[in-house]
């Protein structure tokens, strides 16, 4: 039977400047969730075994903001069943997309001599 027990997740206390108060805040690697104040991450790949915690992790990811990347995989290491998903930020796409147009944008079909070797291209 797979373990099912929940990690312990380390506590961080984080002291404000302002008002010199001490707050503590649970932040992991089990849940993936970044700590207060710090930039998350465009591109995430959780992996792990196929259980309960995995899914919680993908799960809280998904309530942070983060979509699905893909197609989820799986492996046997001939015990268990490995899996991995990849996640990603929405803006990260969106910001990726841009830069494309923006590339595609700046290309000068006179610069490579291909007058008219675009056209009918969407």
């Amino acid at each position: 039977m797979p373990d099912t027990s929940t990690p312990a997740v380390p506590e961080i206390v984080t002291t404000s400047a302002a008002t010199g108060t001490a707050t503590s805040a649970v932040a992991s690697a089990a849940t993936g969730i970044a700590p207060a104040g710090e930039e998350r991450l465009a591109y995430r790949l959780f992996t792990g075994p196929d259980d309960r915690a995995f899914c919680e992790r993908v799960s809280a990811a998904l309530a942070e903001g983060y979509v699905l990347h893909g197609s989820p995989a799986a492996s046997f290491n001939g015990s268990t069943v490995i899996v991995a998903q990849a996640l990603v930020l929405p803006a990260a796409i969106a910001s990726a997309d841009a830069a494309v147009a923006n590339a595609v944008d700046e290309l000068d079909a006179d610069e490579f001599d291909a007058v008219g070797a675009f056209e009918g291209h969407a």
